[in-house]
């Protein structure tokens, strides 16, 4: 009897359930930020959309009890996976004092917990680049078992801060996964005006290490490949870059019109790719997943965003005098 696709990977039906599970935990999430910016509860939403397969595809394939992650701010399939719960990204969409990101006081996006490993970023992109490479690299001098995992746009595949964390990781041979999640805009940018090469991976072999380009919409293939890239990482031979190609669902955040720059049938035609419905799709036709347990999952999942709404809606604003915290080196 032949395998199916996950179980030639190692996985079980349960770990694939569970990474369709994070997939829409995601996009509910998302979807419920959307109508709380649109009914003007929360000022700002960056969205996940059309990107969670490789988000929870690439985590599933690390190790949450060692590695280090430094997400991008639409990474929320990531940190959920390492961690983070609905509750606590709602606490950071109404900017609550119990925000574990930063205690209300950082736009949604930027992600940061210590107890999880999630390494908090900073609004200029790419920043989260040659922070993960130091990491790597302390990790490499404290003889550390352990993997840093960074993301970005392919917009920040062109940025300076990129291509120094990448060529210091390939030097020095560290244990850095570079994942690039190509969306096919920088905002407004499509991907041909940003790039001479045809794919972000190519620049891998300036650097010195390998490159590899996969379909961001299947969370098998980005996990078969990111676990390749972190066994490699362990066994001490450098870093990978890792290019996930998938598309932006929605419009670059709620501050932005996509009308202005590309058109309802391309949108509409990137829809038909969504990877909530073709991993569903997938769970269905290997028997892992019925119309019953698809119902039952979602519902569990609207429960919980549901009750993470309402505790964050409810949640205390952090005290205005405790604005110069972790500014200043103030007692408060």
């Amino acid at each position: 009897m032949s395998k199916n696709r996950h179980e030639e990977l190692g996985l079980t039906n349960d770990q694939v359930l569970k990474i369709y599970e994070t997939m829409l935990m995601a996009r509910r999430i998302d979807e419920r930020m959307w109508l709380l910016n649109r009914s003007g509860k929360i000022p700002f939403v960056i969205s996940c959309q059309g990107q969670e397969a490789a988000q929870v595809g690439a985590a599933f394939a690390l190790d949450i009890e060692k590695d280090f992650a430094l997400p991008y701010y639409r990474d929320m399939g990531v940190v959920l996976h390492f961690g983070m719960t609905a509750k606590e990204l709602m606490l950071s969409g109404f900017a609550k004092a119990e925000d574990p990101n930063s205690g209300g006081r950082q736009m949604p996006g930027h992600f940061g917990q210590k107890k999880n490993r999630i390494v908090t970023g900073s609004s200029p992109v790419t920043t989260q680049v040659p922070h993960a490479v130091g990491l790597a690299l302390a990790g490499k001098m404290e003889k550390k078992d352990l993997v840093t995992f960074v993301t970005f746009g392919e917009g920040s595949s062109n940025q300076g801060d990129f291509h120094e964390g990448a060529n210091f990781a390939g030097v020095h041979k560290l244990p850095v996964i570079f994942m690039c999640e190509n969306n096919k805009y920088a905002i407004s940018v499509p991907i041909e005006k940003q790039l001479a090469c045809e794919n972000v991976s190519d620049r891998a072999i300036g650097y010195g290490m390998p490159g590899v380009t996969v379909d961001g919409n299947d969370p098998l293939e980005v996990y078969k490949v990111v676990k390749e890239a972190a066994d490699r990482a362990r066994r001490g031979e450098g870093p990978t870059l890792v290019e996930t190609v998938s598309y932006r669902l929605t419009a670059h955040s709620s501050d932005d019109d996509d009308r202005a720059y590309r058109s309802p049938d391309e949108v509409a035609k990137a829809k038909t790719l969504d990877p909530i419905i073709t991993f569903g799709a997938y769970l269905k036709e290997t028997n892992v997943m019925d119309d019953e347990l698809e119902k039952e999952i979602n519902s569990r999942i609207m429960k919980e965003v549901n009750e993470a709404t309402e505790y964050a809606e409810k949640a205390p604003y952090a005290e205005p005098q405790s604005a110069l915290k972790y500014v200043y080196e103030e007692e408060l």
